[in-house]
């Protein structure tokens, strides 16, 4: 038995279709650091006290993980801004997998799940109290009617009934759970009303993620069931636990073009000099006068001072001091987009950075907005991350549309 001191919700803004979408500066990283950040950054809002939550390990799991080799612990750890030194394990699966470690993790346990196809994120921290999670089963059948291997080839055997009958209701029925499952985790809509027992809206991912959001959905004494394919996990909830929910109302994807050319290729030094300081959102702080530079420079700018610097946390809100929308084709990147530079709060520093989660033109001087972790860019298959604007407040009857 586990006790989840909450969860951590994420969505992206973008929708097509009635589903949503990622943005092209996100992937698997990205949302499992907004979801975590929802999480821990409402945890120590919510604590009166303002103690930090007691993060000990992180998981991540998806099946749309960026780097299966160099991996991307690092830069997960620094976009929670939680300590580097945090063991980080990263791990293929999806729902049955996430719903499945939250009820048999260690305490300080930090569960991430990203999907991208529906798009979505959640987060879970474990902890020695909170709400109770009693594991009531588990079934690990195989039945591959999607599958995807080593060469990225994705194979659909494109049989729903099939899939119903003799993978998902196949599993419940090896649960032999008492009654029908109260919320019901990696389901389409028509499925999920006709196996779970609660009237609860359509969740907004089916894969890893679906697992957090059921949770999210349960009420004290729910018998929660997470499912794919011939597998299923089974756990019941002994009350409510507090969730915090970054879930922004829809905006239909605008329209880009992408104009192709040469990549540009990774600099190493580069990227190590501005690690830290890009994904942690902190500035070089010189040790001599306390000038900030972002990134840190081996001489200061100011007093020319060359005995070192130390790295201080930067506010992650701010006001638009000016912008520029960018319509000129650029090889490799979809076109238009806006750049801003944004004024932040209580401090004497601005920042020029790229804006997320909005229409290029959607933005004017004076606009607020916070600063999130996002992809800017991909360099010689390196995914290159550091922090974006995402408004407010987004008048998506500036922007184009789709």
């Amino acid at each position: 038995m586990s006790a989840l001191l909450g969860l951590g919700t994420y969505v992206p803004v973008w929708e097509h279709s009635g589903q949503r979408v990622v943005g092209p500066d996100e992937d698997a990283v990205t949302m499992a650091v907004a979801a975590g950040r929802a999480l821990l950054d409402g945890l120590r809002e919510d604590a009166q006290s303002g103690r930090e939550p007691d993060v000990r390990r992180v998981v991540l799991v998806s099946r749309d993980l960026p780097l299966f080799e160099g991996g991307s612990g690092a830069a997960l750890l620094a976009g929670l801004g939680v300590p580097a030194g945090l063991p980080v394990v990263e791990q293929v699966g999806g729902g049955p997998s996430v719903l499945e470690l939250i009820a048999t993790a260690e305490p300080g346990t930090l569960v991430l799940a990203a999907d991208l196809e529906a798009a979505g994120a959640g987060a879970a921290l474990v902890g020695s109290q909170g709400t109770a999670l009693d594991h009531v089963g588990r079934v690990t059948g195989s039945l591959p009617t999607t599958s995807r291997g080593r060469d990225g080839v994705r194979w659909d055997y494109d049989d729903p009934r099939l899939m119903l009958e003799r993978g998902t209701k196949a599993a419940l029925a090896d649960l032999d759970l008492a009654d029908k499952p109260d919320v019901i985790a990696g389901l389409g809509p028509k499925p999920t009303r006709q196996l779970s027992r609660k009237d609860v809206a359509t969740l907004p991912t089916t894969g890893a993620s679906s697992a957090i959001f059921a949770l999210a959905e349960a009420g004290s004494g729910d018998v929660v069931v997470a499912t794919e394919q011939a597998s299923a996990v089974a756990v019941s909830v002994a009350g409510v636990a507090p969730t915090f929910r970054d879930e922004a109302a829809p905006l239909p994807v605008p329209r880009t073009r992408t104009t192709p050319g040469p990549d540009i290729g990774i600099s190493l030094p580069a990227y190590d000099r501005a690690f830290d300081s890009k994904l942690r959102w902190e500035a070089g702080s010189c040790n001599a006068c306390g000038n900030l530079a972002v990134p840190p420079r081996l001489r200061c700018t100011h007093c020319g001072s060359e005995e070192g610097w130390s790295l201080a946390p930067l506010p992650r809100s701010g006001e638009v001091y000016t912008k520029v929308d960018i319509h000129v084709p650029v090889p490799g990147r979809a076109t238009p987009y806006s750049l801003a530079i944004v004024q932040l709060d209580n401090i004497e520093v601005r920042t020029l950075v790229t804006v997320t989660g909005a229409p290029s033109g959607a933005l004017e001087i004076g606009d607020r907005g916070r600063l999130v972790l996002r992809r800017i860019d991909t360099r010689s298959g390196v995914p290159d991350y550091g922090h974006a604007l995402r408004p407010d407040v987004v008048d998506d009857t500036r922007g184009d549309k789709a």
